[in-house]
């Protein structure tokens, strides 16, 4: 392909709206062009990348036995309402009525659709195991769409599901699964971590993300080197101090807090550090008002609790309400003289001997609270944040944290689909089953954008082999007739060899064109310039580590084959 007929509009400088990496550099070098707010069109070069990831996917996981097949992107509403989604996914959803006033969903996930696809067609044990996928877009309405193609609201997914006859089936379709997303991203030039996740909206029993380590990822990881735990902070636990405090519990007496709400408030005026507080965070959970308890130093975290709660939606409860069931503003709630509210204590708050809290009064606190003496424990579950320096909850090491971007994840859903939309086969004893699922998805865009945060440097794009648009950039700096002639015979030279060519045929200068090639970081550069047209000597060099040789137009195929072979491995 020559520069002079390609749509590839490269930019000096960065966008001004754009702040992570991957997202100036897909604009800068031409992989896309910002539509609107969280939706992007992909141009040719970006598609090009986009298009071998894809192939990268299915190949694998074609190699698993899965079957590839294409879901309507505009799915009934009548199948979300089977598995009891239609609401709890929320505004998340984008939800439409066409002119007859049907109810459809823009596909944000596609197990519905699948399960309701298996329904029709899988009626036997005989038929199973099946695992069937697509490489599809999907539709989210994220109220914040950032980092580019990272956080959108349009982007491609590859979603896989597979139905097992029983739990051992399923064991064996999501390792395989598993093995099939370690090769992919392999392949892709990405360096991944596997980590332990909250199922989240999906359901099910057990969840595994593919992180890759980034400074810009939106997921926590807690990770212990020493026996291999990894987990996002969601899931994370942590190992628990179980010994009580030893100081005697004394009398719990109201203090007068004028005004005084915050922990950094609160510490200065008792001075004592935040671990010596409780605090009791009013939440609405499926429009039923909670107290979640936790230390002072530590934070509620939002998932745990929900997951404990089981409930659909959970949010932060308004000033009103925290007046209603405490009796007091917001900064002075607790759990002592308060049976209006469901509480949730933390694990660690039966150990606390002597804290301070809330009174549920304006401008009061109570100091030396404890547990089983002013308030009793009825409730109690993990519900706290991990956080880095927590001791693992297998070997008891200290854990650190990265920041990580999700580019998979795999669930062990059960039966939560299969029973809700009734699908069913016959066992080998004729007896009517539903069948086991589980799910497993691939955001392909996203992983476009994980390879460019981990492929780049100051100049540009430093594209792995398996991924990149092209194989080789051809820069030509010829003048005349003749030497422009001599070009286009290495080109077509190239281009009959069966290598990937990108010529840069453009009236440029030489210095435009070289930082162009590295903005645009294809594997190989290959110069024609003066050298060639008196010594027949060819420049070829390697953007990943910016080696440089020369070579002759009879060993130029050999020399480029030869150097694509070797730069990934």
């Amino acid at each position: 392909m020559k520069l002079s007929k390609y749509i590839l509009p490269t930019l000096k400088e960065d966008p001004s709206d754009a702040f992570v990496t991957s997202h100036k550099l897909m604009i800068r070098a031409g992989l896309v062009r910002k539509e609107t707010a969280g939706t992007y069109a992909y141009l040719p070069f970006g598609l090009k990348a986009l298009r071998k990831i894809s192939d990268i996917v299915r190949d694998e996981m074609d190699k698993t036995g899965a079957m590839e097949c294409l879901m309507p992107e505009l799915t009934s509403a009548d199948l979300w309402k089977e598995s009891g989604r239609w609401d709890k996914m929320g505004p998340i959803m984008f939800q439409i009525k066409d002119r007859n006033a049907l109810e459809y969903a823009l596909g944000p996930t596609h197990e519905e659709a699948f399960t309701n696809m298996i329904r029709s067609t899988i009626t036997s044990y005989k038929e199973l195991p099946v695992n069937v996928y697509q490489i599809n877009t999907k539709f989210r309405d994220e109220i914040r769409p950032r980092f580019g193609v990272i956080r959108s609201k349009e982007f491609i997914m590859k979603d896989a599901y597979s139905f097992d006859i029983d739990q051992a089936g399923l064991d064996v379709s999501y390792d395989k699964m598993a093995e099939a997303y370690t090769n992919i991203f392999k392949r892709c030039g990405l360096t991944t971590i596997p980590v332990k996740a909250d199922t989240g909206d999906m359901g099910g029993s057990a969840s595994e993300e593919f992180m890759v380590a980034s400074e810009v990822g939106e997921e926590t990881l807690l990770l212990c080197d020493k026996c291999g735990y990894r987990a996002n902070q969601e899931r994370a636990s942590h190992k628990r101090n179980s010994s009580k405090k030893t100081e005697t519990p004394c009398a719990m007496e109201e203090v007068s807090t004028p005004d005084i709400k915050t922990i950094e408030q609160l510490s200065e005026f008792f001075s004592c550090d935040a671990s010596s507080f409780l605090k009791s965070i009013i939440y609405i959970a499926d429009g039923e008002p909670v107290m979640a308890i936790v230390a002072g130093d530590r934070e509620v975290n939002d998932v745990k609790l929900k997951n404990h709660l089981k409930c659909v939606n959970l949010d932060l409860a308004d000033d009103r309400t925290i007046f209603e069931v405490t009796g007091a503003p917001v900064g002075f709630a607790g759990p002592a003289g308060n049976d209006k509210i469901r509480k949730i204590f933390d694990l660690d708050i039966k150990n606390t001997v002597n804290a301070i809290t809330g009174a549920n009064k304006k401008d009061i606190h109570f100091k030396n609270v404890n547990p089983g003496k002013d308030f009793i424990i009825s409730e109690e579950a993990d519900i706290i944040s991990s956080n880095e320096g927590d001791k693992c909850p297998d070997c008891s090491s200290e854990m650190y944290v990265k920041k990580g971007l999700e580019v998979g994840h795999i669930f062990k859903l059960g039966y939560k689909y299969t029973e809700a939309m009734n699908v069913t086969v016959l066992d080998q004893n004729g007896k009517t089953v539903h069948p086991i699922m589980g799910c497993y998805g691939i955001g392909v865009t996203r992983t476009l954008a994980a390879v460019i945060e981990q492929h780049n440097d100051e100049n540009g794009l430093k594209w792995p082999i398996s991924v990149a648009p092209y194989q080789v950039h051809l820069v030509g700096l010829g003048k005349g007739e003749d030497e422009l002639t001599k070009i286009e015979e290495i080109y077509n030279l190239l281009i009959k060899s069966g290598l990937d060519v990108l010529y840069d045929d453009r009236k440029l200068s030489p210095g435009i064109k070289f930082a162009n090639a590295d903005l645009i970081g294809l594997p190989v550069r290959v110069t024609i310039g003066k050298n060639y047209f008196n010594d027949n000597k060819i420049e070829i060099t390697v953007r990943k580590n910016s080696e440089k040789s020369e070579t002759s137009k009879e060993n130029l195929i050999n020399s480029v084959k030869s150097i694509l072979e070797s730069i990934d491995k």
